[in-house]
């Protein structure tokens, strides 16, 4: 399968944005900063997500990007389509002309796959991934309380 940083700086971009929804637009330069993302090709994969209407702008003050439907209505499969990115395992692109401008003995493997990892996809919501990250959160924090040494209780001794 061919998924190239396309498609996957666009769902981490996504995902990034679904984490802060519920409080205000979020800026293109604050996802470039958390997620090491050129802020010029968010510009790019932002402007093909709004014309999906997976994102509303918003302009001015305090302006950027939300989601312009809820997390559980948004499938990876949407991200990935949304921003051009074929999910595609053939090596002719489907156009069955990969062996000598004929289809190959395996065109029906791949096909079958793409279908397969498309599936898959277009069942992982955004409000998956965002139960996924804070669960995963959670787990850190609960580690790191565990991991803190507790401090001895000092009581004053001979009181009665």
């Amino acid at each position: 399968m061919r998924l190239t940083t396309k498609g996957r700086f666009a769902v981490t971009a996504m995902l990034d944005l679904a984490l802060r929804h519920g409080n205000g637009p979020v800026t293109l330069a604050g996802i470039s900063e958390r997620q090491s993302i050129s802020l010029s090709y968010l510009e790019q994969l932002f402007g093909k997500l709004r014309r999906a209407e997976l994102v509303e702008s918003v302009r001015g003050p305090g302006g950027g990007y939300t989601l312009a439907k809820s997390a559980d209505q948004i499938s990876v499969a949407d991200i990935i389509t949304a921003v051009d990115e074929p999910v595609d395992a053939t090596q002719c692109g489907g156009r069955e002309n990969c062996h000598d401008n004929h289809r190959c003995m395996t065109h029906d493997l791949w096909t079958n796959l793409n279908a397969t990892i498309f599936d898959y996809l277009s069942k992982v919501t955004l409000f998956s991934l965002v139960a996924e990250q804070h669960a995963k959160d959670s787990n850190v924090m609960q580690d790191k309380r565990e991991a803190t040494p507790q401090r001895a209780r000092v009581t004053p001794t001979g009181a009665m």
